[in-house]
């Protein structure tokens, strides 16, 4: 759950943002809400007619560019980058897929951080919808729960699969597990290559973007220190 702090920082920099235009906007890199953007009857089509009715649009846009529908290589790409949105790519926009995660009592006593490292994501940049690519670390403290290792790559998975941006991502993982754990000691680190960034524009193919989330135990100098030597190796 998104904390009320958070909400109205981000509310402020909404009402920042609206006073820029999309030209004036152009590449930067914003970040402008907690939440995933999705309309309120982002869910009156089922799967079935998002895809149909994607399918129809996409092989628009493919006739406007110029390309042959009719080549046995060309004409089932519509229905495929249907599919491909609704079931792969961006399914963490449905809530039905939320993973389902079970909580187990701390029965080893275990009271130091956990880490899931290097978890592999393929995310969308929400401003060209081109891939994000990057690995995810994840710990926590137990406050007396803990949750399976899967449990944690699928919540990273996720939420990874809707158009992102790399901070709210990094945000929403973080107060997803403590929501689910009941903890405030969670960290969430991601680094990640960005196709917008590399592809196209500035065509920067070597740099990253490291982002971070530090909350509870985890803002002391000496656990921050801790848990970057475990990521070192």
């Amino acid at each position: 759950m998104i904390t009320e702090k958070l909400k109205v920082k981000t509310k402020q920099n909404d009402k920042k943002l609206n006073h820029f235009s999309s030209d004036e906007i152009g590449d930067d890199h914003l970040y402008t809400g907690l939440e995933t953007p999705i309309k309120k009857d982002a869910f009156k089509l089922s799967d079935e007619e998002k895809k149909e009715k994607i399918s129809m649009l996409f092989e628009e846009i493919m006739d406007v560019m110029g390309l042959d529908l009719t080549d046995d290589s060309l004409k089932g790409t519509p229905d495929r980058v249907a599919k491909m949105y609704i079931d792969e790519i961006f399914s963490g926009l449905n809530p039905a897929n939320k993973p389902k995660v079970a909580l187990f009592d701390n029965k080893y006593q275990y009271n130091q951080m956990l880490v899931e490292k290097n978890i592999t994501f393929y995310s969308n940049c929400e401003h060209h919808f081109v891939p994000i690519i990057g690995k995810a670390h994840v710990a926590y403290i137990s406050s007396g729960k803990v949750i399976g290792l899967s449990k944690l790559n699928r919540v990273v998975q996720y939420y990874a699969k809707r158009p992102q941006v790399q901070e709210r991502l990094t945000n929403q993982i973080a107060e997803e597990l403590k929501q689910i754990l009941g903890t405030e000691d969670i960290a969430v680190i991601i680094d990640a290559k960005h196709l917008c960034v590399s592809s196209r524009g500035i065509k920067d193919d070597t740099s990253a973007t490291v982002t971070s989330y530090y909350s509870g135990a985890f803002n002391k100098p000496e656990k921050i220190v801790e848990l970057q030597n475990y990521l070192k190796n």
